[in-house]
């Protein structure tokens, strides 16, 4: 866990910047992310139609790309609340199966919400294996101030750690 993420809202610094691991998107993740969303547009679910396209090949969902990017983001689930709001997403360029993408991001803004939370505003520029940007766009975080508690963890039960055959 990258240690910006797990500061509490009052120690956030605007320009404070980041950089993800990578991640590869695949085959796999395009037919699932298709037959999650409805979308089988032929640019992305048929080789055959997609060669003679203006890309020459494949490439993958733009949304696909753009939640990869933003599950990459290493944030606390003990700071970071939820996902508020995509601010903005410009889709610079397609993104083949097989490529590797990866973030780097900045602290874009910070802005107290309410008694224990804030919002934070999160630039995120995707990049592929080429140093390309692929995508630029930001989004926005509840994040919890730190003085406010964590959720605690559920209460488990014997009942819970027993395994019952099927």
């Amino acid at each position: 866990m990258t240690p910006l993420f797990s500061e509490p809202l009052e120690a956030l610094e605007v320009g404070a910047r980041f950089t993800t691991r990578g991640r590869t998107i695949t085959e796999a993740d395009v037919v699932a992310f298709s037959g999650l969303t409805g979308d089988w547009h032929p640019q992305h679910a048929d080789a055959e139609w997609a060669r003679d396209s203006a890309f020459g090949e494949r490439i993958a969902h733009g949304l696909l790309v753009l939640s990869c990017a933003a599950g990459l983001v290493p944030f606390d689930p003990d700071r970071v609340v939820a996902l508020r709001r995509v601010r903005a997403a410009t889709f610079k360029r397609p993104v083949r199966l097989g490529a590797t993408i990866h973030v780097e991001g900045r602290i874009a803004d910070v802005a107290p919400a309410g008694d224990d939370t804030g919002l934070v505003a999160v630039d995120l520029d995707v990049r592929d294996e080429r140093d390309r940007t692929v995508i630029r766009g930001q989004v926005e975080v509840v994040w919890r101030r730190g003085d406010a508690p964590a959720a605690p963890p559920a209460e488990r039960t014997e009942q819970d750690r027993t395994v019952v055959p099927l």
